[in-house]
């Protein structure tokens, strides 16, 4: 591998339902989210919460055929990838193709916040969807 890894910047689960997810999460962590967003492009409603210096985010499909409304369909609701932060994500891109690996789509894609995003298949990183994430 030619790039690291900064550090792990969330982890997302879906939910069926966001606001009983939030409520759920509020009860475990004794706080509510920290902010909540609609990305359209990823077809997902998010809430944040912070835990430490890493966050959870809580992802509810806006339509039925986003990639979340699949994923839960197909496997219920649960974790659904982890990110990790990079310093540069088209670098980071490179070098995880010079490696042999794919990302799922071609071109930059932004997620919440407007971040720079990418994603690998599970199927080449043993079963987990990884984000990577440039902030």
């Amino acid at each position: 591998m030619h790039m690291r890894f900064t550090h792990v910047d969330h982890i997302g689960i879906a939910v069926e339902n966001l606001e009983e997810g939030i409520a759920t999460y509020t009860l475990l962590f004794g706080c509510g989210p920290s902010r909540r967003v609609t990305v359209i492009s990823e077809q997902v409603e998010v809430a944040f919460f912070n835990v430490g210096p890493t966050r959870i985010e809580l992802l509810a499909a806006t339509d039925s055929t986003s990639p979340v409304a699949k994923f839960c369909a197909k496997r219920g609701p649960g974790i659904h990838h982890i990110a990790f932060a990079v310093p540069d994500l088209a670098t980071a891109v490179s070098a995880l193709k010079a490696d042999g690996m794919t990302p799922t789509t071609d071109g930059v894609r932004y997620g919440a916040g407007r971040h720079k995003i990418a994603f690998l298949h599970p199927k080449q990183t043993g079963g987990v969807l990884i984000e990577l994430v440039e902030k």
